[in-house]
Order: structure tokens, then C-alpha cells, then sequence
């Protein structure tokens, strides 16, 4: 049987160094610019035609914009629409990672922490500076929770650092471990179809095929789950509660 772990090996792919600097052009780094290139095809091919009854491709970008733009006005409130781009351009490029890294032979770079910590700590670093720039020291106050006992703060206020520290943590590895786990479970099932025989290997053929279908549904919910996460972490910046 393969080894499942297997298909999130980095492997180089054009050798380069820069000064003594390792900047070797990996399969990682191919499908985030096929990632970058889908994601500015659909949209850019969708909206050419800019037709007032719009097709399917068409259909699919507006709905993708309206559903971002809906997720910032439910969330954040009129104040979150100078947010848009960032929060627009970060699910389409979660979710098409996601997508891409279902295709047969194709390497999905979410799975790995790394990618999904570094967009986490783009959106946690985004967010603090706004909560400053917007409310400067008061933004501090967000760490002191409102109603709570003097007695009590000198144990709430190091709990509530601690948890605004590790959002960024929590961000990214739901992120990777939901598609780490799924492909998974999809590489060990495929795994047994061949060994099992044309008799026995229906079964995990089956389950495998089930599990693909789950993939997609989970592929998007996880895009969506990590938008909305940052939409409400700019809500508490913007509002302070």
C-alpha cells in the first residue's frame, strides 16, 4: 500500500539559490501560483462579457461576490466594506487551494501548517493593526471584559491575552488538519481497492468515492469557516466587543 503522507512531500522542482538563500521553485510553490492564476482566471473570463443577464460562469462570480459581501455586512456591519478586497481575495484563494488539491496527481497546499499559519497571521497582524489604528490605546480595553469584579480581572485579563494570542493558532491548524486528514483518509482508502480484488475492493471503492463527494462540501465549508472567523475578529477591532 502507498504511503498516505507521501502526497504532501515537498519536492523541488528548478533548483535556485540567491545569494546563499535556498529559493528553490518547489511543487508547493507551483500550485499557489496556479492557485493565484484560477482564481484571476475565473474571475477575470466570468466578468468579461459584464451581461445584464448573466450565464453560468458569470452567475458563479457575482454569487461569489455577493456572498463575501453579505458575509461582511452580517458580520462586521456598512464599516466592513473597506475590508472587502482582503476578505474576497483570501476565500477565493482558500477555496480554490482546496478545490485544486482534490484533482487527481495535484498537491494541496492548505494541508500543510505552514501556508495555513501564514494566512493566519496575515489576517491576526491585519486586524491588531487596525483595532490600534482605529482606537489607539483603547484598544487595549478589548482585554478587560466589561461587568467583570476588580477582583476578578487580574485572572481574566492574562485569560483574555491568551486567547486572542492563540487565534492564529487555531486559525491555521483547523485549517490543515480538516484537509490533511481528509486526503488521508481518501489515499488509504484507495489503497486497499487494488489488494481486496475485483470482489472485495468494491467496498473501499465505495467508501472512497463517498469521501471525494465529503472533500468538496468540506473544501468549501473550511474556506468559508475561516472568512467568517476573520470577518468577526474584524468586528471585535472595529467595535471592541
Amino acid at each position: 500500500m502507498a504511503n498516505p503522507i507521501e502526497q504532501f512531500t515537498v519536492r523541488p522542482l528548478i533548483e535556485i539559490n540567491l545569494g546563499g538563500l535556498d529559493a528553490t521553485f518547489t511543487n508547493a510553490s507551483a500550485f499557489m501560483l496556479l492557485t493565484v492564476a484560477s482564481v484571476t482566471m475565473f474571475l477575470a473570463l466570468s466578468m468579461r462579457g459584464r451581461a445584464l443577464v448573466p450565464g453560468r460562469w458569470q452567475s458563479m462570480a457575482e454569487l461569489s461576490y455577493e456572498f463575501i459581501a453579505g458575509l461582511l455586512r452580517d458580520n462586521v456591519g456598512s464599516e466592513g466594506r473597506r475590508f472587502f478586497p482582503f476578505v474576497f481575495t483570501l476565500f477565493m484563494f482558500i477555496l480554490f487551494a482546496n478545490m485544486l488539491g482534490l484533482m487527481p496527481y495535484s498537491f494541496t497546499i492548505t494541508s500543510h501548517i505552514i501556508v495555513t499559519f501564514i494566512l493566519a497571521m496575515v489576517v491576526f497582524i491585519g486586524v491588531t493593526i487596525v483595532g490600534i489604528l482605529r482606537h489607539g490605546v483603547k484598544f487595549f480595553s478589548y482585554f478587560v471584559p466589561s461587568g467583570v469584579p476588580m477582583a476578578v480581572l487580574p485572572l481574566m485579563i492574562p485569560i483574555e491575552i491568551i486567547s486572542y494570542l492563540s487565534r492564529p493558532i487555531s486559525l491555521s491548524v483547523r485549517l490543515f488538519a480538516n484537509m490533511t486528514a481528509g486526503h488521508i483518509m481518501m489515499k488509504v482508502f484507495a489503497g486497499f481497492v487494488i489488494p481486496l480484488g475485483i470482489f472485495g475492493g468494491w467496498a473501499p471503492f465505495g467508501v472512497d468515492v463517498l469521501l471525494v463527494g465529503f472533500e468538496f462540501l468540506v473544501a468549501f465549508l473550511q474556506a468559508y469557516v475561516f472568512t467568517v472567523l476573520t470577518c468577526l475578529y474584524l468586528h471585535d477591532a472595529i467595535h471592541l466587543h
